[in-house]
């Protein structure tokens, strides 16, 4: 996990402490809570107020401090529970973990040399090489081809979510 700015965490820290109740299993509060509590601690809000949200839900661990309120086994995490709407919620996080007793799969990288000196660290660079190297028809054993890139749609109860990549397929049968 990455370091989130420290502006980040002051935030969603703020926001936890403030509507934490001792033995609760969950902690709601809104994307409006991101703006009035920025505004009470004097801290300057970026452009995409959502990447606060998405920032502790996949690339950064929430505030020690936080974290400090889960019983043994169990981790606070950040949910969608409808439009702008969220909950910290405790849950046991399951890790997965390589099985030493399985083969490896070695696959020569065939990732265009223009695309590996361009591509950035992230999930689109990421992206580029399971195309190029057709990583989701190895894996599946079915002809797979890129359809949609960042299909954003509402899911009731939830809120906004995005795919980062929509793949369809065909089988040796040419069945789709």
């Amino acid at each position: 996990m990455i370091k989130t700015g420290n502006r980040y965490s002051k935030l969603i820290e703020s926001i936890f402490t403030q509507k934490y109740q001792s033995g609760v299993q969950e902690v709601v509060f809104k994307r409006e809570d991101l703006v009035s509590t920025a505004a009470k601690l004097g801290i300057k809000l970026p452009k995409n107020l959502g990447d606060i949200i998405y920032s502790f839900r996949y690339r950064a661990a929430l505030p020690e401090s936080i974290r400090n309120y889960a019983p043994e086994g169990l981790e606070w995490v950040i949910r969608p529970v409808g439009q702008a709407k969220y909950k910290f919620s405790l849950t046991a996080m399951p890790r997965i973990i390589p099985n030493a007793l399985l083969s490896e799969t070695k696959v020569p990288d065939a990732t265009p040399g223009i695309i590996v000196k361009y591509a950035l660290n992230d999930e689109q660079g990421l992206l580029a090489k399971l195309r190029y190297n057709r990583l989701i028809d190895i894996f599946s054993g079915v002809t797979c081809y890129s359809l949609q890139n960042h299909l954003r749609t509402t899911v009731p109860d939830m809120g906004q979510v995005e795919t980062d990549e929509i793949y369809v397929g065909v089988d040796k049968r040419e069945v789709d």
